[in-house]
């Protein structure tokens, strides 16, 4: 009967054998001995989609009419395929046609009696199948020897002779306009198209960004040189249909334009991990226990050729150095710049990287300034109740002055009316005050 699928949609029999990886262990996690001067921990190996290299992991099984499908794009077919087989393609090309026409002019000189009797009537001087065949030969490569030649006695022979002109013609042109193709397959410029062997997360102007660098060893340029990224993860969907590779879409700077490169000298890639990133929750520690691959891209146009090719490599979950930057590799000489592939590779440990996601990153960042925010209103709101407490208690001082003038004033003017009624009160009346009798002086007595 066979295992049990968890699911009818699903394609494995369970999401435990779809989520198996290869048990083969690595020395560390970074898959050399010691990267960046740093021992990791122990991870398991994964399966690779895209190889280092550029060429796809994969095999295809059960194709109907297979072979149908490759001989009707003939062309295609023999461009793709290997060198080993295209030359045994163009040899065999050219021998089976020779000796198919050469038994085609044997039969013919059998048919007429041109092998019994000394004097040939359609092909002079061809008396057995060898000399058919180099007859046949002669005409197809336009040697032409003069020894055996076609007569006019013979319509056949003459029919014969152009039909395989045309067919040889025919052969030049397929054969050799798919070697000539072979050859200028912008393919073979990958090879000197490289990508770094680690990717990096670092901050990169106040933000957590994964990086990886590539490089052109040709001083020809990539014309239109552009790159793309995606991540391929297994997931399973809230129907319970499982999918092996998913494929997720990084932006490494599509709509500004950053993606277009001028690969001149060694360019690092940039993708900033935000909210629409596919590592925006990923922190350091749920990187080194993940399983996934980013697989890059570098497109452009071959300057000789103006064909367009393609470079290919890929990451996984352990060639990602997480708080690493690359080494600078463009150094400025008194008359030019000087690139120094050595340090292609080479990282540098940056210990201020948090080992946080961007997600929690960007939420401590918006807390925080909210939080200087909220104080800073709380400060200018306390300042204003205090300058508003400070106004109040000046006008109160201000009217306890005047206040306090006022009472005074008029107790002083109570005073004085009560200083002048006293006054008053205390000198007798002249009306009811008897005068005492004395006696006149001797003045007033003359008087």
């Amino acid at each position: 009967m066979g295992s049990v699928r968890a699911h009818r949609y699903s394609i494995v029999s369970s999401d435990e054998d779809g989520m198996k990886l290869a048990t083969i262990a690595m020395p560390n996690g970074y898959g050399n001995g010691n990267a960046g001067g740093k021992v990791h921990t122990q991870h398991q190996a994964q399966s690779r989609f895209v190889s280092k290299d550029g060429h796809c992991n994969v095999q295809f099984v059960n194709m109907n009419e297979k072979g149908q499908r490759y001989m009707a794009d003939i062309f295609t077919t023999c461009v793709d395929i290997r060198w080993r087989w295209m030359v045994l393609i163009f040899c065999l090309s050219f021998l089976l046609s020779w000796l198919f026409f050469g038994l085609v002019f044997w039969l013919v000189a059998l048919s007429y009696g041109d092998l019994e009797r000394g004097e040939q009537l359609c092909v002079s001087n061809v008396d057995s199948f060898t000399a058919a065949f180099l007859f046949s030969v002669e005409t197809q490569t336009t040697i032409g020897y003069g020894y055996r030649y076609v007569t006019e006695d013979c319509p056949i022979a003459v029919f014969m002779v152009v039909f395989q002109s045309i067919v040889g013609c025919i052969i030049d042109a397929f054969i050799i306009g798919a070697v000539m193709a072979k050859m200028a397959k912008p393919k073979k410029r990958n090879e000197t198209l490289i990508f770094s062997y680690y990717a990096t997360i670092a901050m990169r102007d106040n933000k957590l960004c994964l990086m990886w660098r590539v490089g052109n060893l040709r001083k020809s340029h990539l014309v239109e040189a552009h790159v793309r990224a995606q991540l391929l993860k297994s997931r399973t969907t809230a129907e319970g249909e499982f999918i092996p590779l998913d494929q997720l879409d990084i932006d490494v700077g599509f709509d500004s334009g950053i993606d277009r490169i001028f690969l001149v000298s060694p360019i690092t890639i940039i993708h900033e991990i935000d909210e629409d990133s596919p590592l925006y929750e990923m922190s350091r520690q749920e990187l080194e226990t993940s399983d996934f691959e980013i697989v890059v891209i570098l497109e452009g146009m071959v300057e000789a050729t103006a064909m367009t090719t393609q470079c290919r490599s890929s990451y996984l979950a352990n060639e990602i150095l997480w708080g690493h930057r690359f080494e600078p590799v463009l150094f400025e000489e008194k008359s030019h710049y000087k690139v120094d592939y050595s340090r292609f590779n080479e990282t540098y440990e940056v210990p201020s990287t948090p080992a946080c996601s961007a997600k929690d990153l960007a939420e401590s960042k918006s807390a925080r300034s909210s939080t200087n925010s909220f104080c800073y209103e709380n400060e200018v709101a306390l300042m204003e109740e205090k300058a508003e407490e400070m106004e109040e208690e000046e006008k109160e001082q201000e009217e306890a002055i005047e206040g306090a003038k006022g009472i005074g004033s008029a107790n002083i003017e109570l005073q004085d009316t009560n200083m002048d009624a006293g006054a008053t009160d205390s000198l007798p009346d002249q009306d009811t005050v008897p005068l005492d009798a004395r006696p006149l002086t001797r003045r007033e007595s003359e008087i």
